[in-house]
């Protein structure tokens, strides 16, 4: 390989690894200021992978919506998931995780079809997925009212490390993140008790009580 073409993957490598999400084609062109094209990049990101298989790395750079990220490799998921369950639950309450799993589900889904799932009104969860951008407006349906329809977005599917809705892990998976989330939120509440009556305990032996 050329010393200039080279240092282009290379310059490619770290701006990829150096991208808190995933970086797109344009945004990788307009920082190494070349014209680069995007199938000349992806050639070099196809590259980078047979290296990395080659040598036995444990990531490779994966297509997330329109741009490029490291992921690890598919064998290490199990332990991964243990691993970012608590990140992505600790981003999202449960009840936000609750109504981003019914429209990643069931998009274009309405406000009126999310309640019905729920049972609960989701206006107030639907006003910050929006403010987070981990959903949008995709629409208004052909119903009376003609009310608004959401469905995810690029930034939902680099939350979950998602090419694509279609890799969406079984409901299943997600009723558990959600099962744990309530596990550890009684746990939490359970050693804030016992916490504060220790301290109240403590406090009554100081004051002579």
């Amino acid at each position: 390989m050329q010393k200039p073409e080279l240092q282009l993957q290379q310059q490619i490598e770290a701006l990829i690894f150096a991208s808190e999400e995933a970086i797109t084609f344009q945004s990788v062109r307009q920082v190494i200021g070349i014209d680069l094209n995007a199938n000349e990049l992806h050639a070099i990101v196809e590259r980078l992978n047979r290296e990395y298989e080659e040598s036995g790395r444990s990531f490779h750079i994966h297509r997330i919506a329109s741009g490029y990220r490291f992921l690890t490799r598919p064998e290490f998921g199990d332990i991964l998931k243990k691993f970012l369950a608590p990140k992505i639950r600790k981003r999202l309450s449960n009840s936000l995780l609750e109504v981003l799993a019914v429209i990643a589900y069931n998009q274009p889904v309405t406000r009126g079809e999310i309640q019905q799932i729920r049972g609960a009104s989701p206006d107030y969860a639907l006003d910050r997925l929006l403010l987070r951008g981990y959903i949008e407006v995709r629409g208004r349906a052909d119903s009376p009212g003609k009310p608004l329809q959401y469905g995810t977005t690029p930034e939902f599917l680099d939350l979950f490390n998602l090419s694509t809705v279609k890799e969406l892990p079984e409901l299943r998976e997600i009723k558990e993140i959600l099962q744990e989330h309530e596990e550890q939120q009684s746990l939490n509440r359970l050693t804030g008790n016992e916490s504060a009556a220790s301290g109240n305990e403590q406090a009554g032996n100081d004051t002579g009580i």
